[in-house]
């Protein structure tokens, strides 16, 4: 009960400290609609949670790229939407965000099965590593200044994209299956390699999807841009990948088409 008690004061505590002001927080909710479609009473510990985790990770911008308020909580909000119901614990493997303005290249290289090294560069907008840090560019993350199109290209969203590889690999291993009871994984690993084997044919076959057809290339992607679309498209989501809708309401805990 005392431990308890403690640890409410320290988060009141840290809420106070970290305390979002109005003015911002409803901005923050005009220019990503998805987070508004929340209840009120969820609203109210969203920015909650926000607070808590602005109060516990440490942004750091790259290349004279200055982390605002405005940013920080843009992060935050969108970060903190995933685990609402699942708590911030399911992000205390790491500390830091870096914050770059655009998107950083990184070299890559990889083996083959014959033995050659191949080398290349990729673009990144965000990238999650096991222990942290959390890479994101801002411009992948930014909308516009004109109302009229906050919301626009509403199913990408590379926050949620590289927090839901977080809590995919809270159990040390990126695979597209989130920490879970032995007999849960059995389950999960049932449902969803069967929907990323369709997900890829309907990808081969050229089929235009909802989720983005990066999640064709290995099946940790796949949970990704799925979760990505769960919150912000779920309507749609939950007509075009039912099976995969229903595996990750059970897991967040949350049924955000019923609030569209």
């Amino acid at each position: 009960m005392i431990l308890r008690a403690l640890k409410h004061w320290r988060e009141q505590r840290a809420v106070e400290r970290h305390a979002i002001p109005d003015a911002l927080w409803q901005l923050t909710l005009l220019r990503y609609p998805f987070l508004a479609r929340c209840s009120e009473d969820d609203l109210v510990e969203l920015k909650r949670l926000c607070s808590l985790f602005l109060s516990t990770k440490e942004f750091h911008g790259v290349g004279g790229f200055e982390v605002s308020d405005e940013v920080a909580v843009a992060v935050a909000a969108q970060a903190c939407l995933p685990v609402l119901r699942l708590g911030l614990s399911w992000y205390d493997g790491f500390i830091g965000i870096v914050m770059h303005e655009g998107e950083v290249v990184a070299q890559r290289r990889f083996e083959d099965e014959d033995g050659v090294v191949h080398e290349y560069d990729e673009e990144l907008a965000g990238e999650a590593m096991e222990g942290g840090p959390l890479m994101l560019a801002w411009k992948a993350i930014a909308v516009s200044d004109d109302p009229a199109e906050f919301g626009a290209d509403a199913v990408y969203n590379v926050v949620i994209h590289e927090f839901a590889h977080v809590i995919d690999m809270r159990d040390g291993v990126a695979d597209g299956v989130p920490p879970l009871s032995a007999e849960e994984r059995e389950r999960w690993i049932a449902v969803i390699d069967a929907e990323w084997e369709k997900f890829c044919e309907r990808i081969d076959a050229g089929e235009e999807t909802l989720i983005d057809p990066y999640g064709a290339e290995a099946v940790e992607e796949f949970f990704a841009v799925a979760v990505e679309a769960f919150f912000v498209a779920p309507a749609a989501m939950r007509i075009e990948e039912p099976a995969m809708y229903k595996l990750l309401a059970g897991f967040f805990r949350q049924d955000p088409a019923q609030q569209t």
